[in-house]
């Protein structure tokens, strides 16, 4: 792995509660417009800069990027966001829920991602890499860090762990109640040397966000005929955590109709198709175990493991999609169907009940989540998983770390 310090923007250290805001793609445009009133130095000013427009406004036009431009160069100008004094390297710990997970902030190489040493595990929208190929060229930076996975070296945990007792930059609690911390790492260069020595790194979140700034590097160097390969261009943000540390929700489905199908024909098609309990949790204990609300009630599906060894075939998701979704309800494509919602973890299970308590969706599926080895594996065998298997947090929290090229 290649990384390197780099000398970017950062909060006013007073602002830093108030400015870091939430991702671009965990809230819609409303949701932005709110925060944004309350909090009007909120970087979602920036990632989400159609919220400081009038209502109405296509979020994908080319006014919206000229806003972000617009709004990004203001923090600037008033001191909000303020560019370091040299090229840092950081650790960044956030605590959720009594679940720490602490990680390293550096660049990472366009190149690196390319050549598979940035492993992926999903496909990409071509319209959302689009998006964050105008962004990222609007502001000529890389606004928000892909969250990468690795598997650390004695000696990385040990610079880690000398960093976390020195004086922190910030320190502050968000709206949600996750706690954000962080320092810089006294040595660059040793941090640098010894992620030489880590042969690669697997994207947890940020699949859009890594495609989009490869992206950018290649039209960069396509439009500079002195390209050398180290020009701040050719480099992506990115926090780096230990993978053990991670912790994966499950992504769990809502089902707007049975397919023309009755409720009851319905039940007994899914009691040929596989196990069938008449009570469940509503969150399954164990890989292979769905929890099903349908009628009031949680009902519990045992999958079938397939005779092979694909690691994709033998995730949860893809039982339920080869088992009950694709052959009774219809949905081939999970990707393009509009007759599926796909539900973070975050939100419960008691948001899925509520749902179809409320007649909004017919049926909903409770998923165990994902582990990181079956996300590793699959990444490794160089397969994709299906959409929507994974849901990490806490996420990465937006406007601390910015890298301008």
């Amino acid at each position: 792995m290649r990384i390197r310090a780099f000398q970017g923007l950062i909060p006013r250290a007073d602002l830093a509660a108030e400015l870091a805001s939430p991702p671009y793609d965990v809230l819609d445009t409303a949701e932005a417009r709110q925060i944004i009133a309350t909090q009007p130095h909120s970087f979602l000013r920036v990632v989400r800069s159609e919220a400081t427009l009038p209502e109405g406004i296509n979020p994908y036009g080319q006014d919206v990027y000229e806003q972000a431009r617009r709004n990004f160069e203001q923090l600037q100008k008033d001191g909000e966001l303020v560019r370091e004094d040299a090229p840092q390297i950081y650790l960044y710990r956030q605590i959720m829920d009594g679940h720490a997970q602490t990680g390293i902030t550096a660049v990472c190489h366009a190149d690196d991602y390319a050549a598979g040493l940035i492993k992926k595990h999903e496909k990409t929208r071509p319209d959302k890499e689009d998006d964050r190929v105008r962004l990222n060229t609007a502001l000529s930076a890389h606004i928000e860090p892909v969250f990468l996975a690795f598997e650390p070296t004695p000696e990385i945990t040990t610079l880690m762990q000398a960093a976390a007792e020195r004086l922190p930059l910030f320190d502050f609690t968000a709206p949600d109640g996750v706690q954000h911390t962080l320092w810089r790492m006294p040595d660059t260069a040793a941090v640098t040397a010894e992620f030489a020595s880590v042969p690669h790194s697997y994207i947890a979140d940020g699949h859009h966000r890594s495609a989009g700034a490869a992206r950018v590097g290649v039209a960069k160097r396509e439009a500079n005929p002195h390209h050398t390969g180290e020009e701040d261009y050719n480099w992506f943000p990115a926090v780096m955590f230990p993978q053990e540390q991670l912790q994966i929700l499950p992504y769990n489905r809502l089902i707007t109709d049975f397919n023309g199908l009755h409720p009851e024909e319905f039940l007994v098609r899914v009691g040929h198709a596989c196990s069938l309990s008449p009570s469940a949790a509503p969150a399954p204990a164990s890989p292979g175990q769905v929890s099903m609300y349908l009628g009031g009630h949680w009902l519990g599906l045992a999958l079938d493991l397939p005779a092979d060894t694909d690691p994709v075939s033998r995730l949860d998701v893809s039982l339920l999609q080869d088992t009950i979704l694709a052959p009774i309800l219809g949905i081939d494509d999970p990707r393009t169907s509009k007759r599926i919602d796909f539900v973070g973890g975050i939100r419960g299970t008691d948001y899925l009940r509520a749902q179809v308590d409320a007649k909004r969706a017919s049926v909903a599926f409770s998923m165990h989540a994902v582990t990181m080895r079956q996300l590793m594996d699959i990444a490794d065998a160089g397969q994709i998983m299906p959409p929507k298997s994974t849901w990490f947090e806490p996420k990465l929290r937006s406007g601390l770390f910015i890298h301008t090229f």
